[in-house]
């Protein structure tokens, strides 16, 4: 995700009718139609995954439950028990626990991003015969997000034992360029999720939760909302994504720029990165990860290298130049070292929260990009290409052992 990729929301007009006393605000509105993101699941691949996988009866089991809602109320009930249900699911799946529920990779992330994708469609069309105001679809449709991604579930035991440790994965993307993609940092979280990895400096919890690949999730401060509970306690953080082929990156800088990329929804936006408090915002932010004892270190077959290059408008001048050495004084940002898509932005983000929390000094965070998740020989055109095959399965279990790797190195270094 390093220069990396919608969201196109039609809400329908409600058509009343009757001389009796008008409807409701609520029960008025119908149901919007779904968006470009969701719209995707209508194709064969998305199909395949989930048959693959068992995930193609969650949808259903969502409408089913949702059409014996006789209120928002249990409405509401329902979309966070299934939502959290589907993240234990997607976990335990992942980590070989339950039935594997079809032929598909346990490792494989796409069951789960093709699932919810189905959940907030039932959610988002669904026409309650006691209606639904926006602001109520929106609010369920939140629920389902956050409760899905593991947002809600983020659990570390009491006691100073364990260290804690946070990580950050992502949604496939650039879908409609090859739309049988899998993120490895999505499969690394749910490999890694309630996990405990074994350090020289003793056990450490590792907590995760996904993210979408939409700007307007960003721009709602999804990440701030998601990280701020806890950054305060845990003992090192780090966001995850998928970048360049063939290598892991650990980004040394964080640019507040958005450079304009098409999201999952088709969307691009191009500015500066929406924050609160603009007035304080900084133009870059650094990574306090021990960077320099990951890249030494041998984490696994990709090689780890710490990435400090960065695009920047000097001070007084107009156009941007690239700085292979980090920001000049005075800058303005145009793309940090993970590019000027959501992976910088999350990077950008998590540590400028970091920095707001007054925890710069003293919590290790930051960014590493995974290698690119390749299919294998032979399997690279995804108009005659499978969903799957070995190669693609070992690159992404690599990829996700050697991020385990990294996180024991950084828990060690950092204290």
């Amino acid at each position: 995700m390093t220069s990396l990729r919608v969201r196109i929301g039609i809400l329908g007009l409600a058509l009343l009718a009757g001389p009796v006393a008008p409807a409701s605000p609520a029960a008025a509105a119908t149901a919007p139609s779904p968006t470009v993101e969701e719209r995707r699941l209508d194709q064969a691949v998305p199909r395949e995954i989930l048959e693959r996988s068992g995930f193609d009866t969650v949808p259903p089991r969502l409408n089913r439950a949702l059409g014996a809602a006789r209120s928002y109320a249990q409405a509401r009930k329902v979309v966070v028990r299934q939502g959290s249900a589907l993240w234990k699911r997607a976990v335990d799946r992942a980590q070989g626990r339950g039935p594997a529920g079809g032929d598909l990779s346990r490792d494989d992330d796409r069951p789960l991003y093709w699932a919810r994708l189905g959940m907030t469609r039932e959610v988002r069309t669904w026409a309650p015969s006691f209606g639904l105001s926006d602001g109520q679809r929106a609010a369920l449709l939140d629920e389902l997000e956050r409760t899905s991604r593991g947002q809600t579930a983020v659990r570390y035991p009491a006691g100073e034992r364990l260290k804690r440790v946070l990580v950050t994965g992502f949604d496939p993307f650039t879908l409609d360029r090859d739309i049988r993609i899998s993120n490895p940092s999505g499969a690394s979280a749910l490999a890694l999720d309630g996990t405990v990895i074994e350090t020289a400096d003793g056990p450490a919890r590792v907590e995760t939760v996904v993210f979408p690949v939409r700007w307007q999730d960003f721009t709602d401060q999804t990440v701030e909302r998601a990280l701020r509970p806890y950054l305060k306690r845990v003992d090192l953080f780090t966001t995850v994504s998928q970048g360049r082929v063939g290598r892991f990156d650990v980004e040394r800088t964080n640019g507040a720029w958005r450079g304009g990329f098409a999201d999952n929804d088709t969307i691009g936006v191009t500015g500066t990165v929406p924050v609160a408090d603009p007035g304080s915002q900084p133009q870059w932010t650094t990574t306090t990860l021990p960077y320099k004892a990951i890249v030494d270190a041998d984490t696994g077959r990709f090689p780890v290298y710490d990435h400090t290059s960065v695009t920047e408008i000097p001070a007084g001048g107009t156009e941007p130049v690239v700085r292979p050495d980090g920001p000049t004084p005075g800058s303005t940002a145009r793309a940090g070292g993970g590019g000027d898509y959501l992976s910088n932005e999350i990077a950008y983000r998590a540590t400028l929260l970091r920095d707001r929390l007054g925890l710069h000094d003293i919590l290790p965070g930051g960014h590493v990009h995974t290698p690119v998740l390749q299919f294998g020989a032979g399997n690279t055109d995804p108009a005659t290409g499978t969903v799957t095959d070995p190669g693609f399965v070992r690159n992404r279990l690599d990829i996700i052992a050697q991020v385990r790797a990294i996180l024991v190195v950084a828990v060690e270094k950092a204290t």
